[in-house]
């Protein structure tokens, strides 16, 4: 694959999932649309996601979930401590372990 689509199509990626989150209170079904169309930029070209774009994806139904709108997050009050997040469109909670 060729570096310079590699990094064009992360940037694009990077800027659709900011647009997405900005605009997740005020257009919901345009959000998800940035959302659908940066994870398919991510296979079309076949470039894993980084981390902090990964993150605003529900594991299970792959939907975008914006931080504290169609999601909750807590921080786990167990010995181990995590932060759960809960998908609002599935009720899936998955979690983030935090090291000491």
């Amino acid at each position: 694959m060729n570096p310079t689509l590699t990094k064009i199509a992360l940037e694009r990626m990077e800027i659709l999932i900011k647009n997405a989150i900005s605009n997740a209170r005020t257009d919901p079904e345009l959000s998800q649309r940035y959302g659908q169309l940066a994870r398919r930029l991510a296979s079309k070209y076949n470039i894993r996601m980084p981390y902090g774009l990964r993150i605003v994806f529900c594991k299970k139904c792959k939907s975008f979930i914006a931080p504290g709108i169609n999601s909750t997050i807590r921080v786990g009050r167990t010995p181990v401590k995590s932060i759960r997040t809960t998908c609002k469109f599935c009720g899936h909670t998955y979690r983030k372990i935090i090291p000491k």
